[in-house]
């Protein structure tokens, strides 16, 4: 209902678990457990929970938004992706010559600086992806 969403606040480097395919007391249950924050697009869920934000918006922008407003979200640079955007895990910085032939040869040789999750061992990198980041959290704290 919400990976978009989940996706984005994890490249915002906050630890954000997405869920799917399970019923709602097993969400509630988990996000009781863990001590955390249910975000949803479903109004009875929303009511259930202890602690939760309903999103009525379809919009990223705009429930990206209406989230770090209700939580008091900071935008900090140094924690943008700080995360795994697949599993949620931190990643690792690895050095260059460990990552030669797993991202493709561009890559390598027009950047020096890359990181790994320690779980699914995707590989990371600051490429031009990033000036979109970038430029979709500008419009966001506008």
């Amino acid at each position: 209902m919400l990976g978009t969403l989940a996706k984005w606040l994890r490249i915002l480097g906050y630890d954000t678990k997405y869920v799917k395919n399970i019923d709602d007391e097993k969400i509630i249950e988990i996000a009781r457990r863990e001590e955390r924050i249910l975000i949803t697009r479903d109004k009875l869920l929303s009511r259930k929970a202890d602690r939760s934000i309903y999103l009525e918006n379809k919009n990223l922008e705009k429930q990206l938004k209406k989230v770090i407003e209700e939580l008091n979200l900071k935008i900090n640079k140094n924690k943008i992706l700080t995360r795994c955007i697949i599993c949620n895990e931190i990643v690792n910085k690895i050095e260059k010559e460990k990552i030669r032939g797993r991202v493709p040869e561009h890559v390598f040789n027009e950047h020096e600086n890359f990181w790994i999750c320690p779980k699914c061992h995707r590989i990371y990198w600051i490429g031009s992806h990033w000036n979109n980041m970038e430029e979709k959290l500008k419009k966001i704290k506008k």
